[in-house]
């Protein structure tokens, strides 16, 4: 009797070969591999949305006031200088005296000045940014170097009527109308400009009749008012420097060369800095050569030279008024545990295929990978409008959720699907825990994929990783 075609093709169909387990466990490592594509575009997209973030940030501020830097005040004294230079004439070389116009930079022997900072948090749309008003009052006080005689400038060639004093800020948009300046207390008129090198240059100056440097002192008084964004700089540049900052704000920073007495409670902060400058090895004069050059010859005077800018100032002190929280810094952080997600993950559907006997095929591997990817954009997007904390709640049970479900599918078993649901859940919870205690982080992650690779090797133990299974269709 003939058989027919679909008798004679059963015995094959009754039987299917398939992969040994360690091929099936090579095949889902290149998966967890190939994730990696789509796991890096999602970093891409949160350092995409930060710097988004920064550029509207910057543009909440526009015409407020920038990250200030503060230096000053300094008395700048104009000098004669000779120099000697030599210039071919006539076929002969000739040296030439010249007359050159130079500054001399005095920084105070003792200054000690208060800032009072009020915050403000200034937002638009999804975007904040931390703003203030500071109020630096303080004083300066002014005097010759003892050791003057041995800079080789003779004090008859320094034009102390034609002196200034300078202060550095970096963004001059930010200062008030309302500032003042006093000398042995007479006021003083501000003008524009002139600032110090350190501050690149911009800042304020006032004209001063320095005269009183020549055998005496001069104290100065200041009360200057200016905005800004984000950290308040200063830089030390005298003998003594006491500089005391106060504000409401609960979550300073402070950075720089010199760190402060500091008292930071949930009212506000003080800190207080004093620093001398023998911890900054600077002097308390400096010079520049002028622009202005005038023969010997030439009696008519001398202008005071405009400065080029300074060399950066000696050590600067920092004070930065952070936000508690960067949400984009901790999404980017929760983004590099994702190999963990799609590990810990991919471990166990490869266990219920390799043991359980339920066959799970590479397109369903990617599926639920992608859907462990998608948890970052999610908690990306979330983040962004409802915080970090409520974002990941809210990314994690719709990830835990979608993938059980799926799983129950996959498994046909709602009991195999819920042991993937609790691994996930604990998952979740144990790398929020990392995010959260920072300083342990490496030591929990260490000892929890110790953990799970015990877990997999004592399931695994008696398992041939090379044999070929043979699996009935119909079972």
């Amino acid at each position: 009797m003939n058989k027919t075609a679909e008798e004679t093709q059963s015995p094959q169909l009754a039987v299917r070969p398939e992969r040994s387990p360690g091929a099936k466990f090579l095949l889902v490592l290149l998966t967890g591999f190939l994730l990696a594509i789509p796991l890096f575009a999602s970093w891409l997209l949160i350092y995409d949305r930060q710097s988004q973030s920064e550029q509207a940030e910057r543009s909440i501020v526009t015409g407020w006031g920038g990250e200030q830097v503060f230096a000053g005040p300094k008395i700048v004294l104009p000098y004669r200088a000779k120099v000697q230079e030599s210039v071919e004439q006539d076929g002969k070389t000739v040296t030439r005296t010249n007359i050159v116009t130079r500054e001399l930079f005095l920084s105070p022997e003792v200054m000690t000045f208060n800032s009072d900072i009020q915050t403000e948090v200034k937002s638009r749309s999804i975007y904040e940014v931390v703003i203030y008003n500071s109020n630096v009052t303080g004083s300066a006080s002014f005097k010759l170097p003892e050791d003057f005689n041995r800079s080789g400038i003779d004090p008859t060639d320094i034009d102390f009527a034609r002196a200034e004093i300078r202060f550095g800020l970096s963004d001059a948009r930010g200062l008030a109308a309302d500032n003042k300046l006093s000398v042995a207390g007479q006021s003083l008129v501000l003008q524009p400009g002139k600032g110090l090198g350190e501050t690149g240059n911009t800042g304020f100056f006032s004209w001063l009749d320095a005269t009183a440097l020549a055998d005496g002192t001069i104290d100065v008084k200041f009360d200057v008012k200016f905005r800004g964004t984000e950290s308040l700089t200063m830089v030390p540049d005298a003998g003594q420097t006491n500089w005391t900052v106060t504000s409401k704000w609960p979550h300073p920073s402070f950075t720089g060369g010199f760190l402060p007495e500091n008292k930071v409670t949930k009212a506000g902060f003080t800190a207080k800095y004093n620093i001398s400058n023998l911890a900054l090895g600077t002097s308390l004069t400096s010079m520049l050569p002028g622009q202005q050059i005038y023969p010997s010859s030439d009696d008519r005077g001398y202008n005071a030279y405009e400065a080029g800018g300074a060399s950066a100032g000696p050590s600067s002190v920092t004070v930065n008024f952070i936000q508690p929280v960067d949400l984009y810094d901790q999404v980017s952080r929760a983004t590099k545990y994702g190999f963990l997600f799609i590990g810990f993950t991919f471990v166990a559907f490869l266990l219920f295929d390799l043991i359980g006997g339920v066959r799970i095929s590479s397109v369903q591997y990617i599926l639920v990978g992608v859907a462990l990817v998608l948890f970052f954009i999610l908690l990306l997007a979330f983040a962004e409008i409802i915080g970090f904390a409520l974002a990941y709640i809210v990314a994690s049970i719709a990830t835990i959720g979608l993938i059980t479900a799926y799983a129950a599918s996959v498994l046909s078993s709602w009991r195999s699907a819920s042991i993937i649901g609790g691994l996930l859940a604990a998952l979740y919870g144990v790398i929020y825990i990392l995010l959260s205690l920072e300083a342990y982080s490496l030591l929990i992650g260490s000892l929890l994929i110790f953990a799970a690779l015990a877990g997999v090797m004592f399931v695994t133990r008696r398992l041939d990783w090379t044999r070929t299974l043979q699996k009935n269709p119909a079972t």
